[in-house]
């Protein structure tokens, strides 16, 4: 089958996410850029997060448009009617080994429709990173694949060198490096990376937990397929990342840096129904605006650790502590799933305490919060959408990384970018007091606002006419997403 499509018709582009609330959130966003400039949309979402879109947004909140649909296909888990992340690595073995023939049924109904005339035909697939069985799927029907890559240049990079020091038996490491200080060893000769320490690299190469060695061998093969694409594209600019961009345009398809792609989005007038399709998993507590509008400007420390981060009932009676006795005001959002184990209690004391100067909500619309002038200072997981959004906003950040790229994505914002102040993983509430005080009023928080001050400026230039970005777009459209195929 060959998916070409006829002359004068719509350029159309399947999406699928990998199906995590960071990745559906770029790619959502993404695919209103594309759909702004002409495209056909069909945006692929697993059924279980299908139903939980539905449930926190409405039941007809994904009806979408004559030219913006939603389609779904099975993850391959067990059904299940939680309301909660999914365990990782059982998801991306699942969708690994189960995806492959619904999404490639998918691609034949949608040919089945476009030779009705009901849908373009479908000119080119953009999956993400972590999808990657798509790439065969495109070479059974003949549709050329570009490959998204939520995070960042250089954690997708120390993806790269980080199965390769496994190869080369450096990793991964046993539980010696873990205390004996190793992990701060920095590593020389990662080519695109500098001042590299071990501990820096994406977090499942650091020990030989059964998980994590499931997951370097699927990041393994994640990048083998991505090379076999056509084109791969980055939610970055190339002015933050140059480095880690010149390495992987030596061993990956044609790249196109196309971000802050929610930056993009925001210069774009879209229809009211277009404006009012989401992606978030959790109900958005749209009052935690409200609160801030009676806070001064730049006082608030707003807290949010992402969709995957599960900590201990310990850390977060650390945090709280931390935060209380910073005297700061703080907006923190904290999932009904954040605690390992059980539900989120905080201690009468700490409420008590804290009432007239904290708001804690369930989620919300980080955009919004981290734009609104009351925000000085943002206590993150460091997830790139997180950091992209902050940098935007002109906000520095206290970094606690968790998972995966994470921990690179803290050492760029620390040691190369100078928006960022590192949390040691043993988290104790009067480090996190310290720190918070330092973000909010200290020196290096102040040098850290003219930093993150700076890099808004460049981003902003990047998606501007004649911007870096800006100009990726065009190519990206242009030399790939319409490119006629022989």
């Amino acid at each position: 089958m060959n998916y070409i499509a006829r002359e004068g018709s719509k350029p159309h582009a399947v999406m699928i996410p990998f199906p995590i609330q960071s990745h559906l959130n770029s790619f959502l966003k993404l695919a209103k850029v594309l759909h702004h400039r002409g495209f056909h949309i069909t945006y692929v979402n697993t059924e279980y997060n299908h139903r939980r879109l539905l449930n926190s947004r409405g039941p007809q909140a994904l009806d979408g448009l004559s030219d913006f649909r939603f389609e779904t296909i099975p993850d391959g888990l067990p059904p299940s009617q939680a309301d909660a992340t999914q365990h990782l690595p059982s998801l991306c073995e699942s969708t690994a080994q189960n995806c492959l023939v619904p999404f490639t049924k998918l691609l034949e109904k949608l040919h089945e429709s476009a030779s009705r005339g009901l849908v373009p035909p479908v000119t080119c697939l953009i999956s993400d990173m972590a999808m990657t069985f798509t790439v065969k799927a495109a070479q059974q029907t003949k549709v050329p694949v570009a490959i998204y890559s939520v995070i960042n240049a250089s954690s997708y990079l120390g993806l790269w060198h980080g199965c390769d020091l496994h190869d080369k038996g450096v990793l991964p490491l046993d539980e010696r490096y873990l205390t004996s200080g190793r992990l701060d060893t920095e590593l020389d000769g990662l080519s695109g990376m500098k001042n590299i320490r071990l501990r820096d690299l994406p977090s499942f190469f650091s020990t030989q937990d059964p998980d994590n060695e499931f997951m370097m061998n699927m990041t393994r093969h994640n990048l083998k397929n991505a090379q076999d694409a056509q084109a791969m594209i980055f939610n970055t600019f190339s002015e933050l990342e140059s480095d880690a961009l010149n390495t992987l345009s030596s061993i990956f398809p044609p790249i196109y840096t196309i971000g802050p792609v929610h930056l993009l989005l925001s210069e774009i007038q879209l229809s009211q129904h277009l404006e009012s399709i989401g992606t978030n998993l959790w109900k958005e507590q749209t009052i935690c605006i409200n609160w801030l509008e009676s806070r001064k400007p730049k006082s608030v420390v707003y807290v949010n650790f992402g969709s995957i981060t599960i900590m201990s009932p310990e850390q977060l009676h650390e945090f709280a502590w931390g935060l209380a006795n910073s005297k700061k005001p703080f907006l923190w959002i904290i999932r009904p799933d954040l605690v390992n184990g059980g539900s989120v209690v905080l201690s009468p004391e700490f409420l008590n305490e804290t009432k007239e100067r904290g708001f804690i909500a369930s989620w919300c619309e980080q955009e919004k919060v981290l734009n609104h002038p009351s925000i000085g200072g943002f206590l993150t997981h460091c997830g790139w959408n997180s950091m992209l959004e902050s940098m935007c906003a002109g906000v520095p950040i206290a970094c606690w990384p968790f998972y995966g790229d994470q921990q690179t994505n803290c050492r760029y914002a620390c040691a190369e970018w100078g928006i960022g102040l590192e949390i040691d993983n043993n988290v104790k509430r009067d480090v996190v007091q310290r720190l918070v005080n330092e973000l909010m009023d200290g020196e290096k928080g102040k040098e850290m606002i003219n930093k993150v001050m700076q890099w808004q400026k460049i981003a902003m230039e990047a998606i501007a006419p004649g911007g870096s970005s800006n100009i990726n777009v065009e190519k990206l459209i242009n030399e790939f997403l319409i490119k006629k195929q022989n």
